[in-house]
């Protein structure tokens, strides 16, 4: 996408007002023909933005900048509109659940939320949310000249979708980078690793406790968007199925070795507190110049290059997951997506679908990342043409070597969209397969013991 430049266009229609009025208010006249300016590049959709002029919805976000950053400009969208957006600021954990218990009693407090892509299977056993296809193929909502849904990241898409319905708009995602010390690297002549094997040859070869330089790093703490995350990708990579004759299996041959893999790695070159780290623990830690490499999302680049905290500026680079034995290189396939709760009232519906499309369309997103004016710029943008805008790819460069090429690479060539098992009992699940994998990494029990475990757990939750 191209930046775009307007012109300011005339406030006032020739004849309408007089030379005295405009020298009594020219504050008021510079601000009113600031925002028609500002609101030209969502005018030139072929819809009625106004049509649910005086509708109030209440949006749940996370607190996170690349939240914040549309906050900031929801002032646009009301003007735009005339409808109200209120905010409520949910944790990551919090947000889900109480987001299930809103749709589950159908009260409609929250008209759109920032779903969790894992929960889109049991939001569809329960009907809880809308076709997204509903508000797309309506023309009076939507101009797909001007939306150009296609442009949106395919993968994420894909994630947000149940049986080729999509059912929640992406709006901030991510992928999975091997992010490094090129410094120390390039002292011991390595290269980052294409492999899992070498991922932890070159952690050794860094490895200097004595130094406070750990090898590697990678998120230890229970949670199913926390350990798991990172286990998913191992897991995939290492050859797993989570169905075997249509059955969910989180055991057997495959798991047992990447789980050892993970639980080896993080006891021979981790420290010690990182089985219960969470990905801004080991971003930080790396930032202070005390891990040598780890995988995680590459939004954590912009924690690395905090140039008020980092020590590691200017010493950080970036590349694809390691392959795994299966030949295969598995990112995660993550993104916050807004679905339209289907316990609205028509016309709040449809006045949601107009703040999900403001907020996922390719001004927007440009607005809240490389245009926006606050210091924090969104590195999880949705849009594949911003990815190749000279603006943005200039600015997300500024994070380290190959950092743009390798979120590229990984959006386009490494995502799984059974990445993990998308079933309606995921939230449970999920739980389930944390604990074990926790109980893994700190000793208490063999990969074995702790998967046949979940195995036994998950079985009955099938059933049910």
């Amino acid at each position: 996408m191209k930046n775009t430049e307007f012109t300011r266009r005339a406030f006032l229609k020739s004849g309408v007002a007089t030379s005295a009025a405009l020298a009594a208010a020219p504050s008021l006249l510079n601000g009113a023909m600031a925002q028609e300016a500002d609101l030209a590049p969502y005018k030139a959709a072929k819809i009625d933005w106004q049509q649910f002029k005086g509708e109030t919805i209440t949006v749940a976000v996370i607190p996170a900048t690349y939240f914040d950053n549309l906050i900031t400009l929801a002032p646009q969208f009301e003007a735009l509109t005339g409808i109200t957006v209120r905010f409520e600021k949910i944790p990551p954990a919090q947000i889900r659940q109480k987001s299930v218990i809103d749709l589950t009693s159908k009260t409609g407090t929250y008209a759109t939320h920032a779903a969790d892509p894992m929960y889109y299977s049991l939001y569809a056993a329960n009907k809880w949310v809308e076709p997204m296809e509903t508000y797309l193929s309506d023309a009076s909502l939507t101009d797909p000249a001007w939306f150009k849904l296609d442009d949106i990241v395919p993968a994420w898409r894909n994630a947000n979708s149940v049986d080729g319905k999509l059912l929640g708009m992406p709006y901030d995602g991510e992928v999975t980078l091997q992010v490094y010390r090129k410094d120390l690297y390039d002292a011991k002549g390595l290269k980052p690793a294409d492999d899992l094997q070498t991922f932890v040859s070159n952690a050794a070869a860094v490895h200097n406790p004595d130094a406070r330089v750990w090898g590697a790093a990678l998120r230890g703490v229970a949670g199913a968007g926390q350990n798991v995350y990172i286990y998913s990708s191992l897991f995939r990579e290492f050859g797993g199925q989570w169905f075997k004759d249509g059955r969910l299996t989180v055991n057997g041959p495959e798991a047992e070795a990447a789980l050892t893999w993970y639980v080896d790695l993080m006891r021979k070159y981790a420290p010690a507190a990182a089985q219960n780290w969470n990905w801004p623990d080991i971003a930080d830690a790396f930032s202070q110049g005390t891990i040598g490499t780890y995988v995680d999302a590459h939004s954590s680049a912009s924690v690395v290059n905090n140039p008020e905290k980092s020590k590691v500026i200017g010493k950080v680079a970036y590349a694809r997951w390691p392959k795994g034995p299966s030949g295969k290189r598995v990112t995660s396939i993550w993104n916050w997506g807004f679905p339209i709760n289907a316990a609205l009232p028509d016309k709040r519906k449809k006045a949601t679908w107009l703040f999900i499309q403001w907020a996922a369309c390719a001004e927007t997103q440009a607005r809240t990342a490389h245009r926006f004016a606050g210091p924090a710029k969104r590195s999880g943008v949705n849009r594949i043409s911003i990815w190749q805008d000279p603006a943005y790819v200039g600015l997300m460069r500024g994070f380290g070597d190959n950092f743009v090429e390798a979120t590229l690479a990984s959006l386009q060539d490494d995502t799984d969209v059974d990445w993990r098992p998308r079933v309606p009992q995921w939230p449970a699940i999920g739980d389930t397969l944390a604990t074990a994998i926790q109980s893994a990494l700190a000793g208490q029990a063999t990969a074995k013991a702790a998967l046949d475990e979940a195995q036994k757990r998950i079985e009955p939750m099938m059933r049910g």
